[in-house]
């Protein structure tokens, strides 16, 4: 059983890209928190199936959004709290880890990794900043990757976005925080989900990244939502601006805060 907050109970939270992976697990931490979660993904059909996972009463939100179309997302995240309320914590999570080589790279190609990685989070944080201010307050959240941290080859698009994350975390905090916001920023390791399974790692490299840790266990999705669920809460009340890593000890970096 994990950790109970009791400022979740009732809360309005939206996820991005929650149908699948890291996204699907902050939904269910979240619902479990009985919290009012709302999320948006591109796969209709998984984001459907995810809510019918949950009883009627605990069912989530859900809209279909392409996060790299800023204004069909402002929709959804305008139809989300006047569906629920105004927004009180924003988890910025969507993304893609697509590879490639520095010789394959096309202006398109940067172009389109830099707005499904980062400029969502950006104008999703615009988006909700206001009203969340005038509720009261509340904490966005911003998924990053140690991955820049580690200078991984052919993901350079991926780590100029991730590596930004970190950035613009911090400038928001400092620019939002009087409004009682807070702004964090979650790097996390190789997490084996199934689209990593699917393209990119099998069991054998998890267990590779297991044996470069200081903590010999694989990172699972439940470790990233257990620190989500606390940087939403009140139980961190005075933590913004900051990059908090969840990687079991693999990149052995600390960004300073």
């Amino acid at each position: 059983m994990g950790a109970r907050y009791a400022s979740l109970e009732g809360a309005v939270v939206f996820v991005s890209g929650g149908a699948s992976g890291i996204g699907a697990a902050l939904v269910e931490a979240f619902v479990a928190q009985q919290a009012r979660v709302a999320f948006c993904d591109l796969d209709e059909a998984a984001g459907r199936a995810l809510c019918e996972r949950f009883p009627a009463h605990a069912r989530p939100w859900f809209g279909r959004c392409d996060i790299r179309d800023i204004e069909a997302y402002r929709g959804v995240l305008d139809a989300a709290a006047a569906a629920l309320g105004p927004i009180r914590v924003l988890v910025n999570n969507a993304g893609r880890d697509d590879r490639g080589a520095l010789d394959d790279l096309t202006p398109e190609r940067w172009a389109d990794m830099l707005h499904t990685n980062l400029t969502h989070h950006v104008f999703a944080a615009q988006r909700v900043a206001s009203a969340m201010a005038s509720a009261g307050g509340g904490s966005i959240v911003n998924m990053g990757s140690i991955s820049w941290l580690r200078g991984r080859p052919n993901l350079i698009a991926y780590t100029a976005s991730k590596a930004a994350i970190s950035g613009i975390s911090r400038t928001l905090a400092r620019e939002l925080g009087g409004g009682n916001i807070r702004v964090n920023c979650v790097l996390p390791g190789p997490v084996l989900t199934e689209r990593q399974k699917a393209l990119w790692f099998d069991s054998a490299d998890a267990q590779r990244f297991v044996e470069l840790q200081c903590l010999k266990f694989p990172v699972e999705t439940k470790h990233i939502a257990d620190m989500v669920l606390f940087l939403a809460s009140d139980q961190s009340a005075a933590v913004t601006g900051q990059n908090l890593i969840v990687d079991a000890g693999l990149a052995q970096v600390s960004v300073v805060g």
